[in-house]
């Protein structure tokens, strides 16, 4: 299924994907009107859509790949996240809040049927796999950093991996949290909007979803050591 499956203009349909390549700067998205860029979307304008695209795209990418672990299948749900986006922007609303929450809600709900809908079907192996081919996430840095000694490199890239395979086995509810919190920046009132809970719920999952990874990287830390 593609963008002019569910409707839209002719040319969105290559906005996606060409941006999605792209899309690796992000732009402060509240410095931006958009309702009326939603609005412009709905009209038919191109260059909205690639705007909400260019400026969104890499939380989606970053919210689907903690979830996964997989950069490709955070390539591929991203995709999905945007599709259903643009299927769903007559009912985003922005008295009721911003689109940034609105779209880490969209994106939320569909990581979270395709984790249930997947469940019995993943494979047992790890989680690590590709986790160099994901660091495209920042390039930019790459580029213009004087970088780190190759030792130094091995280290963290070693520890982003430890790290990466302990949020894999928090609980669901918790690891949600622990990412809408530490890894999206979103603030308890605009995570409660996301999980649709209230914000003392939000904080107890963040306070013992942050307990149970850092118990499971100290079994780790024992188990390589």
């Amino acid at each position: 299924m593609d963008a002019l499956a569910i409707g839209a203009p002719r040319p969105l349909t290559p906005a996606v994907a060409p941006i999605a390549a792209q899309a690796r700067v992000e732009v402060g998205p509240l410095e931006m009107d958009w309702s009326q860029i939603v609005r412009r979307c709905m009209d038919g304008d191109s260059g909205a859509w690639a705007e909400l695209v260019r400026t969104h795209h890499r939380r989606v990418y970053g919210l689907c790949y903690r979830f996964t672990g997989n950069p490709a299948d955070a390539e591929d749900l991203t995709q999905d996240v945007f599709l259903k986006i643009f299927s769903n922007l007559a009912s985003f609303d922005g008295g009721r809040g911003s689109l940034q929450v609105w779209i880490a809600t969209m994106t939320r709900n569909l990581l979270v049927d395709n984790f249930r809908r997947t469940r019995n079907l993943r494979a047992t192996g790890s989680l690590d796999e590709g986790w160099e081919s994901a660091e495209d996430f920042k390039p930019l840095d790459r580029l213009t950093s004087s970088g780190p000694s190759p030792l130094e490199s091995a280290a963290g890239k070693e520890l982003a991996k430890m790290v990466q395979s302990a949020l894999a086995r928090v609980s669901l509810d918790l690891r949600e949290a622990v990412i809408l919190r530490d890894l999206q920046d979103m603030d308890y009132k605009e995570i409660a909007c996301v999980l649709g809970v209230p914000e003392g719920t939000v904080k107890s999952r963040i306070s013992r979803g942050r307990a149970e990874l850092a118990r499971l990287l100290e079994r780790t830390k024992r188990e390589v050591m």
